[in-house]
């Protein structure tokens, strides 16, 4: 089992857009379904109703669903990737301290923990020189250096945008309003803010024909 290649591997092996799509976001679409019927889905599995809560029953299915798309990514690529591998991983330990003591504010909390873990990692990775966003998005375009490392600092303060948010709403609203807003409100303001992105991206892109921008 290997971790991520290296920026523009030329022996990276890629799943298509719509997979790797469905992988990415089918275990939140699972945790939005789950909560919104999770009393219909507990009356249809009664097994499920000594987990409490929708809440509870959606995290749960959270925690198969992202150990699914894990085990799917690694079999069809032989590689885990790195981002939804420490999403995972976090997801599993705050899912469990959530179900084993009943309190759903450890779910609540994975986001903010996941993102400033995110933003800590590409802004220090910045510190030792290192662009570690290339390793995540090679695969969607190729950048000079000094592309990654700007488009690099750009997503480290990013991350933190998105965590304190996370703790605006958990704190300020319902639950059910806080899932809406994880699966309803977080994508949008990702793709939104990935577009201001665009020119930076298309001003160091490296071109295929020459090697150079």
């Amino acid at each position: 089992m290997e971790f991520e290649h290296v920026p523009n591997d030329p022996t990276r092996k890629e799943l298509s857009p719509l997979l790797k799509l469905a992988l990415e976001l089918g275990p939140l679409g699972v945790f939005f379904l789950f909560n919104a019927r999770g009393e219909q889905i507990a009356n249809a599995f009664p097994m499920l109703q000594a987990l409490g809560k929708p809440i509870f029953i959606a995290t749960a299915a959270f925690m198969v669903a992202i150990t699914i798309s894990l085990i799917a990514s690694l079999w069809l690529t032989r590689r885990l990737p790195i981002m939804p591998l420490v999403s995972g991983a976090v997801v599993l330990v705050f899912g469990a301290l959530t179900l084993w003591l009943h309190d759903d504010l450890f779910i609540k909390l994975k986001p903010t923990i996941v993102n400033c873990l995110f933003g800590t990692v590409l802004l220090g990775g910045l510190l030792f020189g290192k662009s570690l966003l290339g390793y995540v998005f090679d695969s969607a375009f190729r950048l000079t250096d000094e592309g990654w490392r700007k488009l690099t600092f750009r997503w480290g303060l990013f991350f933190f945008v998105l965590a304190v948010l996370n703790e605006i709403v958990w704190r300020n609203f319902s639950t059910d309003f806080w899932v809406n807003f994880k699966v309803f409100g977080i994508m949008p303001i990702t793709i939104l803010f990935t577009m201001t992105q665009l020119p930076l991206i298309q001003r160091y892109a490296i071109s295929d024909e020459t090697g150079d921008n």
